[in-house]
């Protein structure tokens, strides 16, 4: 999970850009007489999401009454993303993200944008930018349309959360053959339980454990030609764990939590892998 500076433009400008590209004069009055409904609605979600309590703010089916969500949803679809007007905004929110990689998963390319609380419960924020956070597909395919019912049930928001000052994800190695790598997260124990729980969340809904061993198996299968080189002299299995170990170090320098720096530490730490153990095929 990575975190991203939060959006320049707000929801009401965007409203505006939508509503000067929509035909329909009664949808564009509408639109605009929403302007003010959408802009308090943006500041109530900043509050709440600084204080990492978005749960808290309840979900309504129109906009102030003037906007359906079938609406919001339309203009949302068919208008911010498809507009020559908004376009261009559209594509910035996507382009937020370092090299294009989710900031959800940390592994998968960004291709569309995910509403944090979704349209479908929250349409005041169908076009707000610092609701919608750049997303893989699979993430976005993942998260559906959660609503969290408590603090706790909160994936980490990208624009409000920071969670990478200190190691959480871990990796234990599984000594078969293949030999594999099961991940899990284990919260700093200066962090309040809310937020260990929002993390283990996270990791539940987008699926990151099975994501991540996935791909520590191919690295694994990548490193294996390598590491039998380094085993052809006596007393390998030191060599190896030091060349495991710099790895892990390269890895947590560029972000300290990725899978790849929690994969190569956990090879370093078996006695097994080391000694021979990332022969097994």
């Amino acid at each position: 999970m990575r975190s991203l500076p939060k959006p320049d433009v707000t929801g009401a400008e965007v409203l505006q850009l939508c509503a000067a590209s929509i035909r329909d004069p009664d949808l564009k009055e509408r639109l605009l007489q929403a302007e003010a409904v959408v802009e308090a609605a943006e500041e109530l979600y900043r509050e709440h999401g600084e204080s990492a309590e978005l749960h808290a703010i309840e979900g309504t089916k129109t906009v102030g009454d003037l906007v359906s969500r079938k609406e919001m949803e339309r203009v949302y679809n068919g208008t911010f993303v498809k507009s020559s007007r908004t376009r261009s905004t559209y594509a910035k929110l996507k382009k937020a993200c370092v090299n294009d990689i989710c900031p959800l998963c940390g592994q998968g390319t960004v291709h569309q944008l995910d509403h944090y609380l979704p349209i479908t419960s929250f349409p005041v924020y169908g076009v707000t930018a610092i609701n919608l956070v750049p997303a893989c597909s699979d993430c976005n395919k993942y998260k559906l349309i959660h609503v969290p019912a408590n603090a706790g049930e909160q994936t980490i928001h990208p624009y409000f959360d920071e969670v990478d000052d200190e190691q959480w994800l871990f990796g234990e190695v599984v000594e078969s053959t293949p030999a594999a790598v099961r991940f899990a997260v284990n919260p700093p124990d200066n962090w309040d339980a809310v937020q260990g729980e929002r993390l283990k969340t996270h990791f539940r809904i987008y699926r990151l454990g099975t994501l991540y061993t996935t791909h520590a198996a191919v690295e694994i299968s990548n490193m294996r030609h390598a590491l039998k080189k380094i085993a052809a002299t006596p007393g390998f299995a030191e060599r190896i764990r030091q060349h495991l170990r710099e790895r892990a170090e390269s890895c947590a320098e560029v972000y300290e939590n990725s899978w790849q720096r929690a994969t190569f530490d956990a090879l370093a730490d078996s006695d097994w892998f080391c000694s021979g153990g990332f022969e097994a095929v």
